[in-house]
């Protein structure tokens, strides 16, 4: 049996922990001036939420404290022109300050709007975002002041269904459901042992929800801990516990989709039978025409009383939804689809009621009804709700296909004292915790994130990394959840679980993107919230027109049917109007495209966070590219070595290597690792280094056994008054011809030596350089590598001398990104260190590479998972496709309203004598919306540039 190292102890910095700080603003004098506040914070990186209240002179923050501090933000503040200072006692931890609910009920952005208003009344806050297409709302709050129950009360309240989905970010949390637990005592009993449990922190009881909230170390416990002490606490097989997942997403749809269905086919029922008794038997000549034209009581007939019949259960029973929909809008200061549709079915319908009523009471009215007219129009806006629902299922297909890839179960392995392994068993994944042992069967996938401890195999990583060959993995090597073990058995620690594995972040960051509004929907939002009002005094006026032209004898009589009358044609004008308007293709036309565009980037291994950053992306006209782990491939390694002094190479190296050790940056470590090849005499833990410090964009210097020793570029050599012999000088330039950098390293204030270190380079950056040109995309090299090493990349890649800056700390990179900003340029910024954070942030888009830091990930727009430059291009190309989509989806969108009100008007009666029937305009309003979201389908189809396929890794 396969035995195994003890685990080591292991401790994640928890990234969802954040502050929220309030400032003192002086000097705003208008929004304007609030919004330069906000965009210059959420400039700087960690700051999740900025918002900025002019009248009440205060500005509010959420930051992540490992990556901007208090100060830093203020000075952002200062810096944007205005006065700021710190409310005493306004920094606070925030915990549990994001809340996901799911909201059903929602018909256009009329609707998501009032709920975002009616969330952001609510003390405590801070912002809200609810998203249509994704029926999401994110909100971001202070859980001390206001609870996520509040916030769902709220949602309910403006008149629509929610769901919590998820309640803070705090990753170390778990929600449970109980069952079988019938009183206070064993509610109790739960809690008091769950408390005992090594590793719970906190455990939270909802006695009317029977659930619990426990917060737990996960080096020490997790869910499936508890699950087991909740089971043993109360009588044998009594006690249940499972976890409390969110709202399902995809099961929700599924339901909606077959609501939807089942409501189209009960329509359909009672309004086939109502349209062949309209406008067919009516027609026909012969016994059915004698049966349905049969008077009962005066003028009223079989046929009216038979439509009448038919036509109420879909009025008021299938059409309940939109008089629910029509009230809340209305009982909120809104006005949506529901409210239209409302108001053109109950004035068919009870204008129909009238004229049977006064057929009924008369001898000699012969009226005209429209039951058909308001059955049909409800039949086809449900069908094409149906439709829509539908097409909106298929634009999430990216996150169900991400979600997809973790398997249900996993092979949990136990181990004996000595690592053997003693028994096994299959368990949830959901249920793995940290350290947990799982087995990985050949041709299964790998449950979570982990290390292997035993086996050797293929993985295939191509859903992750984009990696097309299987990666051999044997002990000591990382594996990601979610990828396909080729051949070999492997025994897995875990390492990364539940909401901490790659995936799980992959998902998030996209789910993220998707619930994020680009600024080119605030159009729509524009639009929609006067769309309403205005259809409305368009039907009026469209009614009143033609009414008075009637009366007043401004067309001859033979325009008007022979089954009409003036007023009755003028309702169908008029009622034709508030049909065929429809703002939800207005407001479906930007968020769909979002979610296909960012899901099928995501799938090609591009992760865009949200809509602005694709919005920007499609502008950008110049991209500044850092060198080392960029535009090479930041796999660095001594090649050479040239001394200036007598000194042994190994003492040389043991100097050198144990400054080095203390750095993080790329050369320190393959000068390290180099020096350990070499097999030095005395091991760097042998050396005394005192007085290390970092100089940004130079090197490094430190006292080493008491010499001074200075290990870096040429700029940190000569600020420290060492001058290069003409040797030194010669070699220096030999080695930046090769586009290589040479490391000097100086000892007691005299040139010793140089290490010259080969970073090779990408094998597709001169492909992608040529791409951006024939895309008009001017390309910038910035690093802080000397000139002529900077120089030589740029000849193999393509790029001018004169857009090369060398020798650029972080502060000059963002500065230069600053200065091509100033000169009118919108810049994208790709980096991967933590030195490029600074400018990945002034950037208009900051681009990250996959495999650099997390600092630098955190602070970019767009993160390329499979570290390809070429997806650079694919980033900028998939952002101008999108955002021509859009352009056609709001040309779909206002082309059916701009030709459809006025034709339903009547513009084309008096030369054509066509008119719009009210159902055919309902067809055509619901049409509208399947037609935008079918075009943003089409996205899913997308291909990059034919020239990025030719590159071979």
């Amino acid at each position: 049996m396969p035995r195994y190292p003890p685990s080591p102890p292991r401790r994640d910095i928890d990234a969802a922990q954040t502050q929220s700080v309030s400032f003192k603003v002086t000097g705003m004098e208008c929004t304007a001036c609030a919004g330069s506040i906000e965009k210059a914070l959420k400039r700087l990186p960690g700051i999740k939420e900025a918002a900025v209240a002019v009248i009440q002179e205060k500005a509010q923050v959420v930051f992540h404290p490992a990556f901007v501090q208090v100060e830093t933000i203020r000075e952002a503040i200062v810096d944007a022109g205005f006065d700021a200072t710190v409310l005493k006692d306004s920094i606070e931890q925030s915990r549990n300050s994001v809340c996901r609910i799911r909201v059903r009920g929602m018909t256009c952005t009329s609707c998501s709007g009032a709920i975002e208003a009616a969330l952001r009344k609510i003390p405590g806050v801070v912002s809200a975002v609810v998203a249509l297409a994704t029926e999401q709302a994110e909100i971001f709050h202070d859980a001390s002041v206001v609870s996520y129950s509040k916030l769902i009360e709220a949602v309910e309240e403006a008149g629509f269904v929610a769901e919590l989905v998820s309640a803070g970010e705090e990753r170390n949390k778990v929600h449970l459901q109980l069952e079988g637990v019938h009183s206070r005592e064993g509610f109790r009993n739960i809690v008091t042992s769950l408390e005992a449990l090594a590793g719970v922190t906190e455990v939270e009881l909802f006695l009317k929800e029977e659930r619990l909230v426990v917060s737990y170390d996960p080096d020490l416990t997790g869910p499936r801990c508890f699950i087991e002490i909740i089971e043993q606490t109360g009588p044998a097989n009594v006690y249940k516990a499972s976890l409390a997942m969110g709202a399902d997403r995809r099961a929700d749809m599924k339901s909606e989709i077959k609501h939807y269905w089942n409501l189209f086919l009960w329509s359909i029922v009672f309004t086939v039978p109502v349209f062949f008794l309209g406008m067919v038997f009516m027609y026909t000549p012969g016994t059915m025409k004698r049966y349905v034209g049969w008077k009962v009581i005066n003028m009223l007939t079989v046929g009216q009383i038979l439509r009448w019949s038919l036509s109420t259960p879909v009025q008021f029973v299938i059409g309940w939804r939109f008089y629910v929909g029509a009230y809340n809008a209305l009982r909120h200061g809104s006005a949506n689809m529901d409210v239209l549709i409302a108001l053109g079915t109950n004035a068919a319908y009870f204008y129909s009621v009238y004229s049977a009523l006064r057929s009924a009471t008369s001898d000699s009215f012969e009226g005209t009804d429209f039951f058909e007219t308001s059955s049909m129009l409800i039949s086809f806006i449900l069908l094409g709700k149906f439709l829509e629902v539908l097409a909106k299922g298929k634009t999430s297909e990216a996150i169900a296909k991400l979600m997809n890839l973790t398997p249900d179960t996993a092979i949990l392995l136990t181990l004996d004292e000595k690592g053997n392994v003693t028994f096994e068993r299959e368990i949830i994944t959901q249920l793995v915790q940290r350290n947990d042992v799982v087995k990985v069967l050949p041709g299964s996938k790998v449950p979570t994130d982990g290390e292997v401890i035993w086996g050797q195999s293929h993985v295939n990583e191509s859903m992750i990394t984009g990696e097309a060959r299987p990666v051999a993995k044997r002990s000591g090597d990382k594996v990601i959840g979610g990828t396909m073990n080729e051949n070999g058995v492997l025994h897995v620690r875990a390492t990364h679980v539940g909401s901490e594995t790659a995936l799980a972040q992959i998902v998030r960051l996209v789910e993220a993107a998707q619930m994020a509004k680009a600024p080119v929907q605030k159009f729509a939002d524009r639009i929609s919230q006067y769309f309403v009002p205005m259809v409305v005094g368009a039907s009026v006026l469209t009614w009143s027109f033609w009414f008075c032209a009637g009366k007043a004898s401004w067309y001859p009589k033979s325009w008007i049917p022979p089954s009409m009358d003036e007023f009755e044609l003028a309702l169908q004008f008029g009622i034709a109007v508030l049909v065929i308007a429809c703002p939800c293709a207005l407001g479906l036309a930007t968020p769909t495209a979002v979610m296909v565009s960012t899901g099928k980037g995501a799938t090609q291994g591009v992760l865009i966070k949200g809509g602005a950053a694709l919005e920007t992306a499609r502008k950008v006209d110049c991209i500044v590219f850092d060198k080392t782990g960029t535009l090479t491939k930041g796999e660095p390694s001594v090649v050479n070595t040239k001394l200036f002094r007598y000194i042994a190479l190994k003492v040389f190296f043991s100097i050198v290597a144990s400054v080095e050790a203390n750095s993080e940056h790329p050369l320190a470590k393959a000068i390290v690792e180099f020096a350990k090849g070499l097999r030095l005499q005395e091991p760097l833990e042998q050396h005394q280094v005192q007085d290390f410090r970092a100089v940004p964009g130079q090197g490094v210097q430190a006292v080493v056994t008491g010499k001074r020793v200075l290990v870096g570029n040429y700029k940190l050599i000569s600020e420290n008054g060492i001058s290069l012999p003409p040797q030194a000088s010669e070699q220096l330039q030999d080695v930046e011809v090769l586009a290589r950098t040479a490391v000097l390293v100086a000892i007691d204030g005299e040139l010793t030596g140089l290490i010259s270190v080969a970073d090779p380079m990408k094998p597709e950056a001169p492909a992608v350089i040529s791409t951006l040109k024939l895309m008009n995309i001017k390309s910038v090299i910035v690093t802080g590598d000397n000139r002529g090493t900077a120089l030589a990349v740029a000849r193999e890649v393509g790029i001018q001398p004169k857009d090369v800056i060398a020798e650029a700390d972080p502060k000059a990179k963002a500065d230069r990104v600053k200065e091509l900003q100033s000169a009118g340029m919108v810049v994208a910024m790709v980096g991967d260190g933590i030195n490029d954070s600074p400018a990945l942030v002034a950037a208009d888009v900051g681009v990250a590479i996959g495999a650099g830091t997390d600092i630098a990930i955190e602070a970019a727009d767009i993160v390329l998972m499979k570290s390809h430059l070429e997806d650079v291009v694919t980033a900028i190309d998939l952002s101008r496709k999108t955002f021509s989509r859009i352009r056609l989806n709001y040309v779909w969108a206002l082309g059916y309203n701009v030709l459809g009100i006025p034709i339903a008007a009547g513009v084309l009666y008096p030369c054509s004598r066509f008119r719009l029937p009210p159902w055919i305009a309902g067809a055509a309003m619901a049409a509208s919306s399947v037609s935008v979201v079918c075009s943003s389908l089409l996205l899913k189809y997308y291909k990059r540039p034919k020239k990025l396929e030719l590159i071979v890794h």
